[in-house]
């Protein structure tokens, strides 16, 4: 695990993105062709799934471990705790599948079923430390923190189990009134340099809490000065600042954050607390409400670095004691829509509370996770009707704008798109530049250039050297031949500001082939491919190049290799083509464009 990664542990998962190719759509899970029900992490007493094998099928435990590991390997958790629980019931001396099935359960937020599991697993392996974590998690939740403290201080110690344990140990201490033992269970705390960022600001919140908030401000101020980009230590940073009389310069935190991600919905309504004069909550109100920040913030952490089971776990926990917990709702959707699970990202989403300031982002998340499910048509309806409520809202806009071009409907983008930019195009700022960005790619595609020209220069004109815009305006300039100087030094210039960015390079050697400096094509070309191996343009393109100075058998390679790639469906027979005959000596039929002197003087 990275610093790098370990300092996003406060940060909220990015929940609004955008790409410069299709949106990739991903079908949901369906393993071993069982419907799935899904259990709310709302609440530990929600109802487990019911799935596994199906009614009147015989269950084996060869069968059922079998079934399990490929729901596992699919990343489907809620077919593998039913399967590796099955296999369990059929085996239960085994300690390998109450191991497994435990981790399973937690992760898919049956945690009564967990809380069995655990029982049963440290009553032969004591020190078992995630058994132990969720049996304090469960203590803690039944105010019995004597009783914590007791199952965290004594699991097993590894770098995680020492960092954890030491925090939540520390917030079941400050829960029975032992500040100064809870803060020196912190101090003593030895490790790698990411553990500072946590230390830091868990001694805050514990000083905040117990009123030494002096010492708290002075502590969230180390923590930002660890990583000045970590959302949660802003937000507590801002607060405290505000609540010690320093109006300005929680507010100057504020714009800080608000110059590298523009209107955060929590640094917004951050702010509009401050300004108002708002009474100001602290940012952990009780103990339980730490020991979930302490698992929420590695939750979020381990997920961004792969260990996807162990996220789920940590994230279902943190809910378990804060059901409330917007954030940790944010987290666990995020965390399963990089497993590919969509429906279960969306009923996580519905979690977040209507007050949340997250709630419009978990709405547009919601949105897009129905056009992950392909399901076109609920995601426009869904994404229409936040937009309708609020025209200015441009994340709605941008997802919605971005789904309907990804599904080749450029006209009814361009709508969604021109909505947005009315609501802005008076006084546009510096981010403002995307929309006309996107509304120039959705107009070049409906052939109506002028327009799209116009979108693009504004979009530079709001933000200029953006390198995406240049690419994409030298390019289209170069394919139809018009203002070739300008053209190809956009491309370069987008090179030199993006020089691994594979299709930005791909667009400066196909540049090179449109204009007929095949030799220059290649060099460029080679370089796009190995930033972007698999994507199948790219090899095509180098395949032309390669055939046009002399190297044949290479182009057929390539073109062979696009195929295999699976292109869009209008592109393979043009492949299948090359492949058979190659390219004609027409130069202009291979995609060379006209001398410059014919179109416009160059």
């Amino acid at each position: 695990m990275t610093r790098a990664d370990l300092f996003a542990f406060l940060r909220l998962p990015p929940a609004r993105r955008t790409a410069r190719r299709a949106l990739r759509r991903r079908a949901a899970l369906a393993a071993l062709g069982v419907a799935l029900t899904f259990a709310s992490p709302a609440s530990a007493e929600a109802p487990a799934t019911t799935i596994g094998t199906a009614e009147g099928l015989p269950i084996t435990l060869s069968g059922s471990y079998l079934a399990g590991r490929l729901a596992g390997q699919s990343r489907d958790l809620a077919n593998a705790a039913a399967f590796f629980g099955e296999a369990l019931d059929a085996d239960p001396g085994n300690a390998f599948l109450l191991d497994r099935t435990f981790v399973l359960q937690l992760a898919n937020g049956n945690i009564t079923a967990g809380l069995d599991l655990a029982e049963r697993l440290t009553a032969n392996q004591t020190d078992h430390f995630l058994a132990r974590l969720v049996l304090a998690a469960d203590a803690m939740r039944m105010d019995d923190y004597a009783r914590a403290v007791t199952l965290v201080d004594n699991g097993a110690r590894g770098p995680l189990a020492e960092l954890t344990s030491r925090l939540i140990s520390a917030w079941a201490l400050q829960a029975q009134g032992e500040t100064d033992l809870a803060l020196e269970r912190i101090a003593t705390l030895e490790g790698p340099d990411w553990f500072d960022v946590f230390k830091t600001y868990h001694t805050a919140l514990i000083q905040d809490i117990a009123g030494r908030h002096e010492a708290a401000l002075d502590n969230f101020a180390s923590a930002y000065g660890i990583d000045q980009g970590a959302l949660r230590v802003i937000e507590a940073f801002a607060r405290a600042k505000a609540r010690s009389g320093d109006k300005a310069g929680a507010l100057a935190v504020l714009d800080d954050y608000q110059k590298v991600i523009p209107d955060h919905p929590v640094i917004v309504a951050t702010r509009r607390d401050i300004e108002s004069g708002k009474a100001l909550a602290l940012s952990a109100t009780d103990p339980d409400q730490g020991a979930a920040e302490v698992l929420y913030g590695l939750g979020a952490a381990i997920g961004r670095d792969g260990g996807e089971e162990l996220a789920a776990t940590f994230l279902q926990l943190a809910l378990y004691l804060d059901p409330k917990a917007d954030t940790g709702y944010v987290a666990l959707a995020s965390l399963f829509q990089r497993m590919g699970d969509a429906n279960r990202a969306i009923e996580t989403l519905k979690q977040v509370s209507d007050s949340s300031p997250l709630k419009r982002d978990a709405e547009i998340q919601i949105g897009l996770n129905y056009n992950s499910l392909d399901d076109l048509e609920r995601s426009r309806s869904h994404l229409s009707a936040l937009i309708e409520s609020d025209p200015s809202d441009l994340e709605a806009v941008t997802a919605l704008g971005n789904i309907l071009r990804a599904h080749k409907l450029f006209e009814d983008a361009d709508a969604v798109y021109s909505r947005g930019i009315a609501t802005v195009e008076a006084n546009p700022r510096d981010q403002d530049w995307t929309l006309y960005y996107y509304r120039g790619i959705a107009r070049e595609r409906t052939k109506r250039w002028p327009e799209a020209e116009a979108d693009f220069r504004q979009a530079l004109k709001i933000s200029p050297e953006q390198p995406l815009v240049m690419n994409y305006l030298g390019y289209s300039l170069v394919d139809q031949g018009l203002q070739l100087n300008e053209a190809l030094d956009m491309i370069r210039r987008a090179v030199q500001l993006r020089p691994q960015d594979g299709y930005i390079v791909d667009s400066l050697g196909w540049a090179y082939y449109r204009l007929g400096r095949y030799a220059e094509a290649v060099t460029q070309l080679e370089k796009a491919v190995q930033l972007r191996p698999e994507d199948p343009v790219i090899n095509d393109h180098l395949g032309d190049a390669y055939w046009q100075v002399g190297r044949r058998l290479e182009a057929r390679f390539q073109w062979n290799h696009a195929r295999d790639l699976k292109p869009d469906e209008e592109e393979l027979p043009k492949i299948l083509e090359k492949i058979a005959n190659g390219l004609s000596d027409d130069k202009t039929k291979n995609g060379a464009v006209e001398p410059a002197a014919k179109k416009n003087g160059g």
